[in-house]
């Protein structure tokens, strides 16, 4: 076979793994890249074909569980002042949208009102939605009247 059709089907088998991003086509795209050079230098189809074989086994039983391996990435861990959103606090001093206090995790912050319009009462419950320096964004928990 001539190795400009390896060469094709490496880059049929290329795209495909543009598009599924499964790491098999890929692989096999390198193998026919190894078929095409095979080709290239002479050898004949059968050894071609054995060329594509080696590679594809090689690629499938080798490479692609330490490539998957790799891949696997531990969960996100948000450190610092990130790791505060989503964390419940209690209001001590009433919040609106140009300040206030909480008990968050222990400690004071300083907090405004996610929605500018709320007061947001003593004692009440609220989730930090974010953090802008030293200051919590909150939204009470329940709706208030």
């Amino acid at each position: 076979m001539p190795w400009f059709v390896w060469l094709l089907a490496a880059a049929a088998l290329g795209a495909a793994e543009f598009f599924t991003l499964t790491l098999v086509f890929g692989l096999l795209a390198g193998a026919a890249l190894v078929a095409a050079v095979v080709a290239g230098v002479g050898i004949g189809l059968l050894g071609q074909l054995v060329a594509l074989g080696v590679a594809a086994a090689a690629g499938l039983v080798v490479v692609r569980p330490v490539a998957l391996r790799h891949m696997v990435q531990p969960p996100l861990t948000r450190e610092g002042s990130d790791a505060l959103i989503g964390k419940r606090a209690e209001v001590i001093r009433e919040v609106t949208a140009t300040g206030g206090l909480i008990k968050l995790s222990g400690e004071d912050w300083s907090a405004r009102a996610l929605d500018e319009s709320q007061v947001i009462p003593v004692g009440a419950l609220v989730d930090v939605m974010e953090i802008e320096g030293a200051t919590a964004i909150v939204y009470p928990r329940e709706l208030l009247p």
